[in-house]
């Protein structure tokens, strides 16, 4: 019985260089139209969307053309006065993924004044389960992502102490599967999205000898196909998000050396539109700024000098975090 690997075939034509001004001039004039189809589709994460641009406009040194003020003030209207929480845009539910969001774009603008931090805080702490998992809203789903979100978040906020924290991180660790990877919950499948997100607590959480760190970082090795490109569990074609998803989490196990690093680069670029700017998930695709955010990202962590270094653990600009003074964990071989 013979096995075909799925993968994606380079072309030759493809883009081989950064074309970081397409990249830019895409995201400065993303969702200027307000009645484009695509702006009103994606209502339901727009707080996200701000901070996947912000970000990728700050690792290229070009926050300055993203509307500051708008940015602020729409983040205001967006906490809800009774949780406490943030949605993803104005007149929807509070959820602690746009929670997160919101925090790490105020934060990089160094505006966490702007919002109710106190509130925050009680949201999230309000969402804390007796076995230290998070909910993700009102709603009652549990998974890590949530966990995740909610300890990046508190430690933005230089409140990590409002959480039980030795819970938090036992409820990440008995998702620990055989093969050292992670999934949603107790018994989930390994994907590369969650052990970023489990790793990433266990990072700030300084927890991170509690991991079987060769097992973990072997498996995420064996996400690279033949292509570079890198999928985010067995038999599953390339991403271009699992450029970050795996590459932060084998910088947090201090093993990013494990990859082949050219052929993934050269997967990332070919990924770019080179003429709209933007990157998508597969060569050839539609950009979007989710992607675009996590080439460069990923890029940065190659060592791309040209992107601003990120944080692995935040994916946030370097200095942003240090900004903060946050030391988040990089496991010591």
């Amino acid at each position: 019985m013979s096995f075909t690997t799925k993968d994606v075939v380079l072309k030759e034509d493809r883009p081989k260089t950064l074309l970081l001004q397409k990249h830019s001039d895409y995201l400065a004039s993303y969702g200027l139209n307000k009645d484009d189809y695509e702006y009103c589709m994606t209502e339901y994460l727009r707080m996200s969307g701000i901070y996947w641009s912000l970000t990728a406009m700050e690792l290229m040194g070009q926050s300055s053309r993203m509307p500051k003020e708008d940015i602020i003030e729409f983040i205001t209207q967006c906490q809800d006065s009774e949780s406490g929480g943030i949605s993803a845009s104005i007149g929807h539910d509070p959820h602690i993924l746009y929670t997160l969001s919101a925090v790490q774009v105020l934060a990089m603008y160094d505006r966490l004044d702007a919002v109710d931090i106190e509130g925050i805080v009680r949201y999230i702490v309000s969402l804390q389960q007796e076995d230290g998992s998070f909910y993700g809203d009102k709603w009652g789903e549990i998974d890590t992502r949530f966990s995740f979100c909610a300890v990046m978040c508190l430690s933005l906020l230089q409140r990590l102490d409002a959480i039980d924290i030795n819970k938090t991180v036992e409820f990440v660790l008995s998702c620990m599967n055989f093969d050292g990877g992670f999934g949603s919950k107790p018994g989930s499948e390994s994907h590369a999205g969650l052990i970023y997100c489990c790793v990433g607590t266990l990072s700030i959480c300084k927890r991170m000898d509690a991991l079987h760190a060769d097992e973990l970082a072997w498996w995420l090795c064996e996400r690279q196909l033949p292509s570079g490109g890198l999928n985010g569990r067995p038999e599953k074609l390339p991403d271009l998000c699992y450029s970050w998803w795996v590459m932060s989490s084998l910088s947090m196990l201090n093993r990013i050396h494990w990859v082949d690093k050219k052929s993934l680069e050269e997967f990332i670029l070919a990924c770019q539109d080179n003429e709209t700017g933007g990157f998508s998930d597969r060569p050839g695709d539609i950009t979007d700024p989710f992607h675009t955010l996590f080439g460069l990202a990923g890029l940065s962590l190659l060592g791309n000098t040209s992107i601003k270094p990120v944080n692995p653990t935040y994916c946030m600009p370097q200095e942003t975090i240090d900004r903060l003074k946050l030391k988040p964990q990089i496991l010591q071989i």
